[in-house]
């Protein structure tokens, strides 16, 4: 797909589907056409106590600020499209009270915007350390917080999607009802007296998912990473794990749809999105993040031409990926952080 909606310097890198643009998202959207988006997948800065590097707004104007974005999205989006929005909790300041700025956001985006609530998903990350430390490590008076929420959103009742593009193994369980299912499954003994003879002997190919997504997010030495350091400069601090939008992009879009990413950091989104076969635009305003996030499509790069090239982004050019190096040597690398 040929981009040719954003103003000049703004574009930091093109790849064979995608382009990373340097901007406010509220501002990028607007170079949008009407309806031309299918999914937008993002993790904005949450409304969290403690100050990031990457910028984050206090609890108080929060809602309101990220329902700007919102209402960009809004226009962009296709009647079928979606709009993927992953939020983190958060507790009050001093107090070992919960915020509700999350489910306030889910509420100004269906009651203020128009979005329908297509269902609610939540990401268990194992990995994630005890926090916060005042309630949790010091006090013991809270367990750790390791669930993110995640909204779906839709302009209709039935956006595109598809369950059995992100079908999960079956259990041991399953496995041994498939082979011999009147062994294995006597209907009529269950409690409830419903009889559903036949129903779970046929092999689909896995299981339906369900809405609580266990992805841990351990990632320490993932290329990404590498190349930053051997680059000496930081990385980006708040990085969701690949498993995450594949399982959004896999579900919710087909090869040659648009995909967008309007807080998009490292770029994870449009680098699985490029893995998929999808097309893809990612928006972040931190211009070093933008060109720094080039690096995960230049694995087979000598660390000389990386450095030229993310010097160069980030001085204002921009860089065709793709015309340096072709990546389709790189589409059979296995997805990562």
């Amino acid at each position: 797909m040929d981009f040719n909606w954003f103003e000049p310097g703004t574009t930091v890198y093109r790849t064979a589907r995608g382009v990373q643009v340097c901007g406010d998202s509220r501002n990028v959207l607007t170079r949008f056409p009407d309806a031309s988006v299918d999914l937008i997948v993002t993790s904005p800065p949450f409304a969290l106590l403690r100050q990031k590097s990457y910028g984050n707004r206090e609890q108080a104007e929060y809602v309101s600020w990220l329902v700007e974005f919102g209402a960009a999205a809004y226009r962009v989006l296709r009647e079928t499209g979606s709009f993927v929005l992953d939020l983190g909790g958060a507790y009050q300041r001093g107090r070992p009270v919960r915020s509700l700025y999350n489910y306030r956001v889910l509420m100004a985006f269906c009651d203020q915007l128009g979005y329908r609530l297509a269902e609610e998903f939540f990401w268990y990350n194992p990995a994630k350390l005890p926090s916060p430390i005042e309630w949790v490590n010091k006090r013991k008076i809270r367990v750790k917080d390791a669930v993110n929420t995640i909204w779906w959103f839709s302009k209709t009742d039935f956006p595109k999607a598809d369950v059995r593009r992100v079908l999960v193994p079956y259990s041991e369980r399953m496995k041994q009802l498939l082979k011999d299912p009147h062994k294995f499954y006597r209907p009529k003994d269950r409690p409830s007296g419903h009889d559903i003879s036949g129903r779970f002997a046929k092999d689909n190919a896995g299981a339906i998912p369900p809405n609580l997504l266990i992805i841990p997010n351990t990632s320490s030495n993932s290329h990404y990473l590498r190349a930053c350091k051997a680059l000496g400069r930081r990385s980006h601090p708040a990085r969701f794990p690949s498993a995450l939008p594949r399982f959004f992009i896999s579900f919710l879009t087909e090869p040659g749809d648009l995909v967008v990413d309007i807080f998009s950091g490292s770029n994870t989104t449009g680098y699985v999105a490029e893995k998929l076969k999808r097309s893809w635009i990612s928006i972040e305003l931190n211009r070093e993040y933008a060109a720094l996030s080039a690096v995960r499509f230049m694995r087979s790069w000598p660390q000389e031409a990386v450095a030229s090239a993310v010097n160069a982004m980030i001085v204002g050019e921009e860089v065709n990926i793709d015309e340096l190096a072709p990546l389709s040597e790189e589409l059979t690398l296995p997805l990562e952080e």
